[in-house]
């Protein structure tokens, strides 16, 4: 008797994987049909580059051929990987610290109108100082180390996920609030249950915008506190005219955000799969 049971179990889950197995193929082809074209433009516009750059003979300290800069990639493929790691070390330390003050702020004002008028100003204030004015100061007040980096990464991704961590815990149905009072739930049920989960849309939408902003600050701190990083490649390399070595790492922040925002993406698919803009159609 426990054999046909067996076997009518190893059947059941065979036929959840059959019936899974197209939305998943599926997933692939969306992917694939994601990244297929941008991937084609570029190539299409390096061949143009290098084509450009033989006939009209142009120096290489002013614009190397896409050829010259991926030789310079892949003959030092470890000098670029040891400062890449660096300066993404910094940028998802900056991005974590960043998020985490911004959704802290975005609950406090999302339970106080008063606060919200007293704290947004600020917030505000802080999105529109210029970085280049705010990491020399990091950079006297807290050394050459990577805090400095850390934190100016932190504050170009404060705003964006404030923003909208705030607008998606306010955007809450009144009939499921009026549900949660009716049952007495305390204000800290109707966060973790009902608001917080509401936002996530939100926020993985900041998260999105937040990420490449994060190795952006990351490197603009390396800039001016640097010794390692990508940020000082680029500084070292402008400075000695050595394009090559200037593209190369600019390839390699592009390859850093570009492989973020994808981890973000899939990320959000799989937290969100009840959310109606990830359900595959």
């Amino acid at each position: 008797m426990r054999l046909p049971r067996l076997a009518k179990g190893t059947k059941a889950r065979s036929t959840e994987r059959d019936a899974s197995a197209p939305g998943e193929t599926r997933a692939l082809y969306q992917v694939v049909g994601y990244l297929l074209p941008p991937l084609v433009a570029l190539f299409i516009a390096g061949v143009a580059w290098e084509i450009w750059v033989r006939v009209a003979d142009v120096p290489t300290y002013l614009i190397p051929a896409p050829s010259r800069i991926f030789e310079r990639l892949f003959d030092g493929i470890g000098f670029f990987v040891k400062h890449g790691g660096i300066t993404l070390g910094e940028a998802l330390a900056g991005f974590a610290l960043g998020s985490a003050v911004a959704i802290a702020g975005a609950t406090i004002m999302a339970h106080s109108r008063l606060l919200e008028r007293s704290l947004f100003p600020l917030a505000v204030l802080v999105k529109v100082t210029p970085i280049v004015a705010v990491a020399p100061l990091f950079v006297i007040w807290f050394g050459f180390g990577s805090f400095p980096k850390i934190l100016i990464a932190a504050l170009i991704t404060f705003f964006p996920v404030l923003v909208n961590g705030l607008v998606g815990l306010r955007d809450v149905r009144t009939e499921s609030l009026e549900f949660f009072r009716s049952v007495s739930a305390s204000k800290r049920e109707v966060y973790w249950k009902l608001r917080l989960p509401g936002s996530l849309p939100y926020l993985f939408a900041a998260f999105r915008i937040s990420v490449p902003l994060a190795v952006i600050g990351a490197v603009v701190g390396e800039w001016f506190s640097g010794d390692r990083g990508l940020g000082s490649v680029i500084i070292v390399a402008h400075n000695n005219l050595d394009m090559p070595t200037l593209f190369s790492a600019i390839v390699t922040l592009a390859v850093i955000g570009i492989g973020l925002t994808i981890f973000v993406w899939y990320l959000e698919r799989r937290v969100l799969f009840w959310h109606e803009s990830n359900i595959i159609t």
